[in-house]
């Protein structure tokens, strides 16, 4: 019941969406500009770095926070710390005073992981930002983590019931990121090399 409980306030924690705040300051709403996601990259999209720093920092936070508390809490649940990240990306993605429109979770998402284990949430920055590069699309540092921490946590851990709760993480992480999928391989999607040159190349005209 206290796990329970826990996981439901993770749930609400993660529901707090700095990006609806920049939304309603700056009066433009994200859900109906850019992509129509209240995330990180939509606010950088639509608003700008520091302001989609700003929503990234504290996204990470806001699931970097739920899991360490979990884990304080529950030392003796080896799923506990997952399991609150995963109710903080679940109220992230689907807030319920937005009509369950919210992000796409991929800040929460290294948050659970830089929380849960920071070595292995380097690992996977290192193959993502590889992958990313190779295959020239952001999305592809999603696929590889996502596809790669249940596994790494699993054996690190030694324990079925992490790589069950990481996997199940993982699989709402890819189902949220199928568009994004998509237009990769339609072609139509930002290409991530593109788009690093020509960020290079305005910061050298200022």
């Amino acid at each position: 019941m206290k796990l329970l409980l826990c996981m439901i306030m993770s749930y609400f924690v993660g529901s707090l969406s700095p990006a609806a705040l920049v939304s309603r300051v700056k009066k433009k709403d994200l859900r109906e500009h850019g992509t129509g996601n209240l995330g990180a990259t939509n606010t950088m999209l639509v608003f700008g770095k520091l302001c989609g720093a700003l929503v990234m920092v504290f996204d990470i936070a806001k699931a970097y926070f739920v899991v360490k508390v979990a884990e304080f809490i529950f030392p003796a649940v080896s799923v506990a710390g997952l399991l609150a990240g995963g109710s903080a990306m679940l109220g992230h993605i689907f807030p319920f005073y937005m009509k369950f429109k919210g992000g796409k979770g991929l800040a929460t998402f290294g948050g659970l992981i830089l929380a849960h284990d920071a070595l292995l949430f380097l690992v996977l920055l290192m193959i993502g930002c590889i992958v990313m590069l190779a295959f020239n699309y952001a999305v592809a540092m999603t696929v590889s983590a996502a596809i790669l921490f249940p596994f790494f946590a699993g054996l690190r851990s030694g324990d079925m019931a992490v790589f069950a709760v990481a996997a199940a993480i993982s699989v709402l992480i890819i189902l949220r990121h199928l568009d994004n999928i998509e237009r990769a391989r339609n072609g139509t999607e930002i290409k991530i090399r593109s788009y690093i040159k020509g960020q290079a190349s305005h910061s050298g005209e200022e």
